[in-house]
C-alpha cells in the first residue's frame, strides 16, 4: 500500500508551484459557482418563472458562456492572462452577489448573460496561464492537475449549495458565491502576480496567424464539438435513462455518477503520465479516448442488465479521462505566444456550443425515437468524431509536426 501511495504521488512530480496554486485558485471558484446546479429550482420556485421562462434563461446562460469564451480569449492576446484572469473573477463575485436583486424576466436574462460573459472569461485566460507556470514536457499533466480541481470543485460546490440553501436560503448561497470569487481573486493577486511568480517566458510573436486559418486546428474543434454533443449526455439524458428504464432511485444516480467523479480522481493523473511516456501521438491518444466514450454507449445498448450501466459509466470516465487533457494540450501546442487567447477561446467554445445543443438533441431524440435509437445516434455521433479526428492524424502527418505534438 505503501509502495502505491508513493507511485500515485509520484505522478505529481515535476509540476510548477505556480501550477499547483492555479489549481488551488480553480477549485475555490469552480466550487464557489454552487448557485449553478441549482438556478432552475431558484428561478420556478423563489421567482415563480415559468418552464419556458428557465429555458430562455439557460440559453442566455449558454449563450453568455460562449461570448465569455470568446472574450476572454480576445483580452488575453492583448492584455495579458493574469489581467483577464483578475477581472474575471473580481467582476464575477460582484455578478453572482447583484444577481439576486433582480426579480423580473428580462432582467434575469440580462443578468445571466453578462454573468457567464464575465465568468467565463476565466477559462481561456487559465489554459493560457498554464503554458506560462508549466514546462512543456508537464503541461498535459498540468492542465490534468486543473482538471482535477475543477472536478473537486465541482463535486463539493453542490453539496455545499444544499446545505447553504437549507441554512440561509439563495440569497445566502449568492453572497457565498460571490465571496468565494473574491477570495479567488485576492489569493490571485497575492501569489500568481506575474513580478512575483515563476514565469516560462516566450517570445512574441507579431501579427500571428489567425487560428481560423490553422485547418488542422480547426478539424480538431469540429471532432471535440462532436465528442461533446454525445459526452455530455451524462449529465441530462443519462440519468433520466437509468431512473426510466432500471428504476434507479435518486441516491443510486447519485453513487453511479459519483463513479465518474471517483475514478478520474484516481486514476487520471497516474494515466496521463503512463500515456506520456508512450510513443503515440497525442491525435491518436485523443482517437482511442472517443473510441472509449462510443464504446460507452453501445455497451448499455447491446447488454441490457444492471451492470452494464457500471461498465459504460467505466469506459465513458476513462474516454473523458483521456480526450479533455489531451486536446487540451494539442490545441495549446499549436498556438504561439500572441495568439494562444484566441486557440483557447475556439477551444473553450467548441464545448460551449456542444452544451448549449446536445442536451436538447438528447432530449428530443428520446422523445421521438426512444433510448434505445437515441444511444446508436449517440454513438454514431462519436465515430463521427473519431472519423475527423482520422482526418486530422493524416493532416499533421503530411504537416510532418508529429515530434511537436507528441
Amino acid at each position: 500500500m505503501k509502495n502505491l501511495l508513493f507511485s500515485y504521488f509520484n505522478t505529481f512530480d515535476g509540476l510548477s508551484k505556480e501550477v499547483w496554486w492555479l489549481a488551488l485558485i480553480t477549485l475555490i471558484n469552480r466550487a464557489g459557482t454552487m448557485v449553478i446546479p441549482f438556478l432552475s429550482l431558484y428561478l420556478t420556485q423563489s421567482l415563480d418563472f415559468s418552464l419556458s421562462n428557465v429555458g430562455w434563461i439557460m440559453a442566455l446562460f449558454g449563450l453568455g458562456s460562449v461570448i465569455g469564451s470568446w472574450l476572454g480569449g480576445k483580452l488575453t492576446d492583448r492584455i495579458g492572462y493574469y489581467k483577464v484572469m483578475v477581472i474575471s473573477l473580481l467582476a464575477s463575485g460582484v455578478s453572482f452577489i447583484l444577481l439576486q436583486y433582480i426579480t423580473t424576466f428580462v432582467g434575469f436574462c440580462i443578468g445571466v448573460f453578462v454573468l457567464m460573459a464575465i465568468a467565463d472569461m476565466f477559462r481561456p485566460a487559465m489554459f493560457v496561464a498554464i503554458s506560462s507556470y508549466s514546462k512543456l514536457e508537464n503541461r498535459t499533466r498540468s492542465i490534468t492537475l486543473i482538471r482535477l480541481a475543477i472536478n473537486l470543485g465541482f463535486s463539493a460546490g453542490p453539496a455545499l449549495g444544499g446545505l447553504i440553501i437549507f441554512a440561509l436560503s439563495y440569497g445566502g448561497l449568492f453572497w457565498i458565491d460571490g465571496v468565494t470569487c473574491f477570495i479567488a481573486g485576492m489569493l490571485l493577486l497575492k501569489i500568481l502576480n506575474p513580478r512575483k511568480a515563476k514565469v516560462i517566458e516566450q517570445a512574441k510573436v507579431a501579427n500571428p496567424a489567425e487560428a481560423f486559418r490553422d485547418k488542422p486546428f480547426m478539424i480538431l474543434l469540429v471532432a471535440m464539438t462532436l465528442f461533446g454533443l454525445a459526452f455530455f449526455q451524462l449529465l441530462s439524458t443519462l440519468p433520466i435513462f437509468y431512473k426510466d428504464m432500471y428504476q434507479l432511485t435518486e441516491a443510486e444516480i447519485g453513487l453511479l455518477l459519483g463513479l465518474n467523479g471517483f475514478l478520474i480522481f484516481i486514476f487520471e493523473m497516474p494515466l496521463i503520465k503512463w500515456l506520456e511516456s508512450s510513443r503515440n501521438s497525442m491525435s491518436k491518444l485523443i482517437l482511442v479516448g472517443v473510441l472509449l466514450t462510443a464504446m460507452s454507449f453501445m455497451v448499455i445498448n447491446l447488454l441490457g442488465w444492471i451492470g452494464a450501466l457500471i461498465i459504460g459509466m467505466v469506459l465513458m470516465s476513462f474516454g473523458e479521462m483521456i480526450v479533455f487533457p489531451f486536446s487540451n494540450s494539442l490545441a495549446l501546442n499549436r498556438s504561439i505566444k500572441g495568439n494562444q487567447g484566441q486557440y483557447m477561446a475556439y477551444y473553450s467554445i467548441s464545448f460551449s456550443i456542444a452544451h448549449i445543443f446536445g442536451h436538447s438533441i438528447g432530449m428530443n431524440l428520446i422523445a421521438n425515437f426512444g433510448y434505445s435509437s437515441t444511444w446508436y445516434i449517440i454513438t454514431l455521433i462519436a465515430l463521427l468524431s473519431a472519423v475527423f479526428l482520422l482526418i486530422l492524424m493524416g493532416m499533421l502527418k503530411k504537416e510532418k509536426i508529429m515530434p511537436k505534438e507528441s
